[in-house]
């Protein structure tokens, strides 16, 4: 009895970790779904743009060929015409010599005309020889010479056709992070990878890296064929990101997923297991110190590890943003806007601090840091600001809408604002009109306070209106949305300001 139970107890172990790949290659399926739909979209922009370029080019051609014919149009009317004007001359001068000489033939006096008629008779034979041979053929055709050679290019346009590309031998597919073999344990973490339920491609090894826990570029910290490491010697309560890849000798895959790895705040702390990876532009650092150089590496199997900067095509560039605390303990964070998540029309300069838009209506851009706890405060300098618009400053989540103005939809809360008044917008409602506007050379202060669950609003370091939201709880980012009309400059790290602080001061 016991024998066959424990018999069936494998086979369903079996049978589990079979079901177990099979969900996992659902929801990789589901993700090709998404991917297939969106780089449909992204394809048919390509083509359309393509081809819209080609139509420019043909109607810039176009312009010029015309222009041609119009310059050959106005040649043959100048020919025309001026033999049109000489004619006209010689034949007034031949119609007033015919009258003169059928007058003089007329005259009776016969010693009057012996004395003009030798001269006469010249003037006329001369003025016959001026209309000798040509004068009367036309000097230009009415036909235009010119013939449009377009065979060639219809030829090329009913030949144009997608270009089928050469499939390569396959490198590996991403391998993918096992969350629940993944974890921390006071300042070490240990990382775990396997490669997508049925992928049939050969993999010779793996690649991880880890970021500095700073921003800092990823650097390789182990290479071999095993799927676990242990990475020991992490700075305490601090904020790492991890991706790993897979390689042969065809070449090497994308990254996995970048988890996010926090370690303990004291050597006292449990062992915690990893969160849900978040996109690595998103880690929130919290660390200004450099990376340990007395890293230590302890693979879990034979390997291969080191640790050295590496430079490499697949490295993966991170502006971070760092936080640092203040005199009186408040946790004080420096970020900039960031590009990956802005609409395409935003136009960045200045590292990332200054925006401006290519469109008239309005965008969305946000910070690269989000906030779920602390006090936060940060400060727009209006830098240029044309026509009146409405730019709107604020929070908002990740995937806010960032083609329409700030608080439209239920992703932001903001404040909206004219050269004369402002109003506070969520979900597209508006409220709290208040007087006071802003201009060129004007500072928009916004006051997150996680603590309390408020966000404030300042103009010019006064409070603009009462506090615009409250009860607010998640993870929030710094938003602006504005268009062509306005230009901001982002100012960070900044205190407090006074008309808070002596709010949190009364009883």
């Amino acid at each position: 009895f016991f024998p066959l139970q424990s018999q069936l107890s494998q086979a369903l172990n079996g049978l589990s970790d079979r079901a177990k790949e099979a969900k996992e290659f659902l929801v990789q399926l589901r993700n090709m779904v998404q991917q297939i739909q969106e780089n449909s979209v992204e394809f048919e922009a390509c083509l359309v743009a393509q081809c819209d370029a080609l139509i420019d080019a043909l109607n810039r051609r176009k312009a010029q060929l015309l222009s041609r014919v119009n310059k050959e149009h106005e040649h043959k009317l100048k020919v025309v015409r001026d033999q049109i004007s000489h004619c006209t001359v010689k034949l007034r001068q031949t119609t007033g010599l015919m009258e003169y000489c059928l007058e003089v033939i007329k005259e009776n006096d016969p010693s009057g005309f012996l004395q003009i008629s030798d001269a006469l008779i010249r003037r006329v034979h001369l003025t016959e020889d001026q209309w000798g041979k040509g004068t009367l053929t036309p000097r230009m055709t009415t036909d235009f010479d010119l013939n449009l050679d377009n065979a060639p290019l219809l030829q090329s346009i009913h030949q144009l056709d997608f270009v089928q590309m050469k499939v390569s031998s396959p490198v590996p597919a991403p391998p993918i992070l096992q969350l629940e073999e993944c974890c921390t344990h006071n300042n070490s973490a240990t990382l775990s990878w396997k490669q997508p339920p049925l992928s049939t491609v050969q993999v010779e090894g793996y690649i991880l890296e880890l970021d500095d826990g700073n921003g800092g570029q990823f650097r390789e910290v182990y290479v071999g064929k095993e799927t676990m490491c242990t990475v020991d010697g992490l700075h305490f309560n601090s904020t790492y990101s991890a991706r790993v890849k897979a390689f042969n000798k065809t070449g090497v895959s994308p990254y996995s997923k970048t988890l996010v790895l926090q370690t303990s705040e004291d050597t006292q702390s449990e062992e915690q297991t990893l969160p849900f990876p978040v996109p690595l532009e998103r880690s929130q650092l919290r660390r200004m110190s450099p990376f340990s150089s007395t890293l230590n590496l302890q693979p879990s199997f034979p390997g291969r590890s080191y640790f050295e900067l590496r430079s490499s095509a697949h490295q993966l560039s991170l502006h971070s943003s760092l936080q640092s605390l203040n005199s009186a303990g408040e946790l004080i964070a420096w970020f900039s806007f960031d590009p990956a998540s802005a609409h395409a029309d935003i136009i960045f300069s200045n590292d990332n601090l200054t925006v401006t838009c290519n469109s008239y209506d309005d965008r969305v851009v946000l910070g690269k840091t989000g906030f779920s706890k602390g006090l936060h405060y940060w400060e727009l300098s209006i830098d240029r600001y044309d026509n009146h618009p409405d730019p709107a400053f604020g929070v908002a989540r990740i995937d806010v809408l960032k083609d329409a103005m700030l608080g439209k939809d239920d992703k932001a809360w903001a404040m909206y604002v004219d050269n004369n008044r402002s109003w506070f917008m969520h979900n597209n409602s508006h409220t709290n009109r208040t007087e006071g506007g802003i201009t060129k050379g004007a500072t928009v202060g916004v006051l997150l306070d996680l603590t309390r669950r408020t966000l404030t609003f300042s103009i010019n370091e006064d409070q603009q209106g009462p506090v615009a939201f409250e009860n607010l709880e998640g993870l929030f980012f710094p938003a602006v949305s504005l268009n062509r009309n306005v230009q901001v400059t982002l100012h960070t790290g900044l205190p407090v300001p006074e008309f808070y602080t002596s709010r949190s001061a009364m009883p």
